[in-house]
């Protein structure tokens, strides 16, 4: 897991100035704990036609959060997205060029009461520090949430929470304990990036359309995701269902070798961000693969997310869809829980 978080640190980290930002950020979360922020929850007779529309709030105003915006926006997803900036600092980047070129329906605050009634709730925020282990960083980013998950659900009690801070399953799974949100409606944006190219690559560059049609990536992000099927074909005998399955995984195995070389930066994530933001408040029931609530699928026990095929509707996680039994597949989603599971107990909440 150092592997993956070192590999893909640059996704998730500030737009500028990290050590500044990181204060910045920590003494408004300071603030927030010690009641010194306005958390009066303001009357919904108040906010003329707010109830009707189809409101979103990320929260986070680095590259991830501002490509998040920008991906909703172009998409007409939302008809309306407040980016809550908090940093203390000045509008600096992006932000400012969001306001300098008003981008439409886009609203710019540092006030978690500007977040209410949102349907959606995009978590983008992370905390960086030097000399700091893995463990180290993912407590800042445990402490932050601290702050920040109980302010949105405050204001937006019927939100689906949608994560993609950083590591995501770990960081799903402290959303739901501080939310104290069901767990339909805290999920990570999981592997529904890498399960897109993962399809694209199988229909397009393979020409295997016919397999690409139930083809997922589960588990968890970086190196230890798995590809995996919701369905498989009825062969005739046991040789022809050896043959089909060992031709699959040949297959399989190229399509995720192209996948490797594929990056994730922030506006693909982005854009992964508003394909999801769309199923829900859209209520379009689509198959997604996020992270969501692990235990009970592939024998796991504990209370870990991993991405796993969901139907996403305007209520978060509707069902969770059938995979093909595959040994090894639950092997590994098995060992993926038992070391989030390990890290989360050294965690403090």
């Amino acid at each position: 897991m150092i592997a993956k978080f070192e590999e893909e640190l640059p996704l998730y980290s500030l737009s500028s100035s990290d050590a500044a930002r990181q204060s910045e950020l920590l003494s408004y979360i300071a603030k927030i704990t010690e009641g010194e922020t306005d958390m009066k929850s303001r009357s919904k007779t108040g906010r003329k036609n707010e109830g009707c529309f189809d409101k979103i709030t990320v929260v986070g105003a680095g590259d991830l959060g501002i490509a998040c915006v920008l991906a909703v926006a172009a998409k007409d997803v939302a008809d309306k997205v407040v980016l809550l900036d908090l940093s203390e600092g000045a509008a600096k980047g992006g932000t400012m060029d969001l306001e300098i070129f008003a981008v439409p329906n886009v609203e710019i605050s540092k006030d978690f009461s500007a977040s209410a009634d949102s349907k959606v709730v995009v978590l983008t925020v992370n905390s960086l520090g030097n000399a700091q282990t893995y463990l180290d960083v993912i407590q800042s980013n445990v402490d932050l949430f601290r702050g920040i998950i109980p302010a949105v659900s405050h204001y937006s009690q019927n939100a689906v929470l949608l994560v993609a801070s950083h590591p995501v399953e770990v960081m799903a799974f402290v959303s739901w304990k501080l939310s104290s949100f069901p767990k339909s409606r805290v999920i990570g944006v999981g592997a529904n990036l890498d399960s897109e190219r993962f399809r694209y690559i199988l229909t397009n560059l393979l020409k295997t359309e016919v397999l690409a049609k139930d083809a997922w990536v589960i588990g968890e992000q970086g190196e230890d995701k798995v590809p995996s099927w919701t369905s498989c074909n009825v062969a005739a005998n046991q040789t022809e269902a050896v043959a089909a399955h060992n031709s699959r995984e040949k297959v399989a195995n190229r399509a995720m070798e192209v996948l490797k070389g594929k990056g994730q930066r922030s506006w693909s994530v982005g854009l992964s961000v508003a394909d999801l933001v769309d199923s829900i408040l859209k209520d379009k029931r689509k198959v997604h693969s996020v992270s969501t609530l692990a235990k009970g699928c592939c024998n796991i026990n504990s209370e870990v997310f991993l991405s796993l095929p969901c139907i996403l509707g305007s209520s978060g996680v509707i069902e969770m869809v059938r995979l093909e039994e595959d040994p090894l597949v639950q092997d590994k989603m098995q060992s993926s829980a038992g070391s989030i599971h390990d890290l989360q107990q050294q965690l403090k909440l």
